[in-house]
């Protein structure tokens, strides 16, 4: 049986004294499946605007959780984007001197 409601993404940064149990456990009642580390899909029948209110429910101010659903997109429900990804110049592109083009 196919699961009713739109599908959902979220990505989860706690912090390393943040309580999870909490966001945990409503990911297991959602049977929320896993999609990588930290981050989870799930199917619901709430509106984006309920899922975002119960989540900030669950978690303290110091974590980041990214919400993303096809319709509306993604964006932080708590937190914002670091100012320095840790992938930042990995793609630089030195000059090879010894390259006569």
């Amino acid at each position: 049986m196919a699961a009713k409601g739109r599908r959902f993404w979220l990505s989860i940064d706690i912090g390393f004294l943040s309580d999870h149990e909490r966001l945990y456990e409503w990911l297991d009642r959602h049977e929320a499946k896993e999609c990588g580390d930290n981050v989870a899909t799930f199917v619901c029948e709430q509106s984006r605007n309920e899922i975002v209110q119960e989540l900030i429910g669950l978690v303290d101010k110091e974590c980041r959780l990214y919400l993303i659903d096809k319709t509306a997109g993604g964006r932080f429900i708590i937190g914002k984007r670091k100012r320095r990804a840790a992938w930042d110049g990995y793609a630089k592109v030195t000059a090879d001197t010894d390259d006569p083009a």
